[in-house]
């Protein structure tokens, strides 16, 4: 009983962070703050887990994609960005 009434509250106040996130983002894009180009990058694992949710259909396998793609993603920005610096492109 106790473990998930700590579960509840732990996603409730990660709910509340995530909320808070967005407010904040929408605040410094209406003050001219932020560009909406870095913004929207944001949305990129959105839109992972919302592909790979319909192409798995459950949210723990789209969950596990997601992460995948993402750790993916990040191996090739990191080699992209490394060989940039090196041979100055």
């Amino acid at each position: 009983m106790i473990n998930s009434v700590a579960v509840g509250i732990a996603l409730a106040l990660i709910g509340i962070g995530v909320l808070g996130i967005v407010v904040s983002g929408i605040r410094n894009l209406i003050n001219g703050k932020s560009e909406i180009k870095k913004v929207t990058v944001m949305l990129v694992p959105i839109l992972i887990f919302v592909a790979s949710y319909f192409a798995m259909g459950t949210f723990e396998q789209a969950g596990v994609l997601t992460m995948v793609v993402m750790m993916i993603l990040m191996i090739i920005s990191i080699v992209i960005t490394g060989t940039r610096g090196t041979f100055k492109f």
